[in-house]
């Protein structure tokens, strides 16, 4: 009974923790620029911010899940 209690208490943490990494916000460090989020039905911040760093070093990645 103890190590299916300590197993269950676990299983709620791991789940509490996964919830805040992918729904607890973001921030960025002073002095860096905030997050942009970006869909693939409008492209116009991705080529805004694309643009205004022409004068350094830029790489796009492009990931698929598949």
């Amino acid at each position: 009974m103890n190590r299916k209690r300590v197993f269950s208490v676990v299983i709620v943490l791991a789940l509490l923790g996964a919830a805040y990494y992918f729904y607890g916000g973001s921030s960025t460090p002073k002095g860096q620029p905030r997050l942009v989020s970006f869909s693939s039905s409008d492209l116009t911040p991705l080529k805004t911010a694309f643009n205004a760093s022409a004068s350094s070093t830029r790489v796009v990645v492009m990931l698929s899940p598949t």
